[in-house]
């Protein structure tokens, strides 16, 4: 029992130490100025606005690894939620949200 609880333990450790190294997680300053902090949650990550009117929303949720993600994004503004992507490139992070995959935009959060 204690050999399968030391296994557990060390999994448990060794993914949440891989989440803490990825280049998404931080505080980004959005387009409209507000700040958005990327951290882990559940088997991915989530989103949630720190400042601005939103403050304390989440507003996405994205999966993935070494720079690139996927997952949904949510206007907050508008209330309403895309299929998205994110592509970290140095300091700043490239937000894609998409509709029926054809209809995108997309903005760049530098990282603060």
């Amino acid at each position: 029992m204690r050999r399968i609880l030391f296994v557990v333990a060390a999994v448990a450790m060794a993914t949440a130490s891989a989440h803490a190294a990825d280049p998404i997680v931080g505080n980004w300053r959005t387009e409209a100025g507000t700040i958005a902090a990327i951290g882990p949650c559940g088997s991915g990550y989530c989103i949630v606005l720190k400042t601005g009117k939103h403050k304390g929303e989440q507003i996405g949720t994205f999966k993935g690894s070494g720079g690139h993600y996927a997952g949904r994004i949510t206007d907050p503004d508008a209330g309403k939620t895309y299929d998205g992507t994110m592509t970290v490139s140095g300091n700043s992070v490239t937000m894609k949200g998409c509709v029926m995959r054809v209809f995108c935009q997309s903005q760049t959060w530098p990282r603060i």
